[in-house]
């Protein structure tokens, strides 16, 4: 891990005391908001612990913040989006493709190869996610199923199921991943509307 990243990782828990003061919450409610235990809260804006992939994402969502904002990213004075990479502590790489805080949030996930005899930790928090692969092949397990997508497999879901994301030793797997708060989902048209005139003509 390079010293950027390092640096970055190590600002991440001074920044979520700072916006959890800000909300004027406790740990308690933040961890019944983002299904992270409170000892791991305290430990990671302590910064005794770094944040992973399943850490963040429920963090910035709670806080109403992006990935970029939480991790104290430098602005871009360029009006297009510039997409920065995000390493986590686990060896997967986020890449935010929206930068609002607000609504249905866009990602692209990059998981390092993994082991078929991992042992799934689900976690469970506020909102939807729409899943889908692009390269490798995804574990998800989802409840009481234990699944793997491979490319262009999309698998949608609410998050307060209890799941987990994962690659197999068969390499890492890059997937997309529209993530919504609770009751948000994102709408897939499946045929073209017609026109007005092609419905009189019927």
């Amino acid at each position: 891990m390079d010293e950027a990243t390092d640096r970055t990782l190590d600002a991440v828990g001074p920044r979520l005391k700072q916006l959890r003061q800000r909300r004027d919450i406790t740990l308690a409610r933040l961890a019944a908001e983002t299904g992270i235990s409170t000892s791991t809260l305290s430990r990671l804006e302590a910064g005794l612990r770094r944040p992973t992939l399943e850490q963040l994402l429920p963090l910035a969502r709670a806080h109403g913040v992006t990935l970029d904002q939480l991790v104290d990213a430098p602005p871009t004075g360029d009006p297009r989006i510039t997409l920065r990479p995000i390493a986590c502590g686990d060896g997967s790489t986020i890449l935010p493709l929206t930068r609002r805080p607000g609504g249905i949030q866009a990602y692209k996930f990059v998981l390092p190869r993994g082991d078929d005899d991992a042992e799934p930790d689900p976690r469970t928090h506020e909102g939807y996610d729409w899943v889908y692969v692009l390269n490798g092949t995804l574990r998800l397990v989802l409840g009481e199923h234990d699944l793997v997508l491979e490319p262009g497999e999309a698998a949608e879901f609410d998050t307060r199921t209890p799941h987990w994301f994962g690659a197999t030793s068969a390499g890492p797997v890059e997937y997309l991943s529209l993530i919504g708060r609770q009751g948000e989902r994102a709408h897939v048209r499946a045929a073209p509307r017609r026109r007005p005139e092609e419905d009189a003509t019927r």
